[in-house]
């Protein structure tokens, strides 16, 4: 599998979101960002505008749920349409039951790490999820500078799940942008969520490919 790009629509016009979705149609994925104001400082959207969206939406849903209780909502996520939920293991009550009820709902798992919690307390869980995304910025806002003291976590991170054709996806999400979306390959990431870096260029399209060019010729590099 190639890097994957899926543009963040926290950075996108809300009020014009098919537009915008279909703007970055050569995207792999639609990254959508579910806050509530609970887990993290902010109020986004929730399950109505995302059942909106698979309607019209060329691409699948890659929902990250920034949230409180996600062991209650994420299942409903899947069951809308969303082709991947990830819940954040420091909201989850019972983590294992989350991931089975995700995928039961008939999506694919992710598991979200803040920038502070560490994976190697929860390693174990990596043979159950389909993909883990380590927060290259706190979560809450769009628009944050990149850490890239993040780059040490996404190597272990890969060393943890190997890279055998049907490992574990690793995704990046913060401060992607054409300028630091390299390192994160060359850690070991192959799922790039990039939110201002696309949305706020006049040719999302086109930045979506640079990003995707710019990921793979740092994997063959490395």
């Amino acid at each position: 599998m190639g890097p994957q790009i899926s543009p963040s629509i926290l950075s996108a016009d809300f009020a014009n979101l098919q537009a915008q979705v279909e703007a970055v149609a050569n995207a792999d994925w639609v990254h959508v960002d579910v806050m509530d104001n609970h887990f993290v400082p902010n109020l986004t959207i929730g399950i109505p505008v995302v059942e909106s969206l698979v309607k019209v939406s060329p691409l699948p849903l890659d929902c990250h749920l920034m949230i409180d209780n996600p062991d209650r909502w994420a299942p409903q996520y899947a069951d809308i349409g969303a082709h991947s939920v990830t819940f954040h293991i420091e909201a989850a009550n019972d983590p294992r039951m989350c991931i089975k009820d995700i995928r039961a709902a008939g999506a694919r798992v992710g598991m979200a790490l803040k920038p502070g919690t560490d994976i190697e307390s929860y390693a174990d869980l990596l043979p159950e999820i389909d993909m883990l995304l380590v927060m290259t910025v706190e979560p809450g806002f769009g628009g944050q500078s990149f850490m890239a003291d993040m780059m040490p976590k996404v190597r272990r991170v890969r060393e943890l799940i190997g890279d055998a054709p049907d490992s574990v996806w690793l995704q990046v999400d913060g401060g992607v942008s054409a300028s630091t979306i390299e390192q994160c390959a060359e850690a070991g990431a192959d799922v790039f969520v990039a939110g201002s870096a696309v949305f706020a260029t006049a040719d999302p399209a086109a930045m979506v490919d640079r990003l995707r060019a710019l990921a793979s010729s740092a994997v063959h590099h490395h």
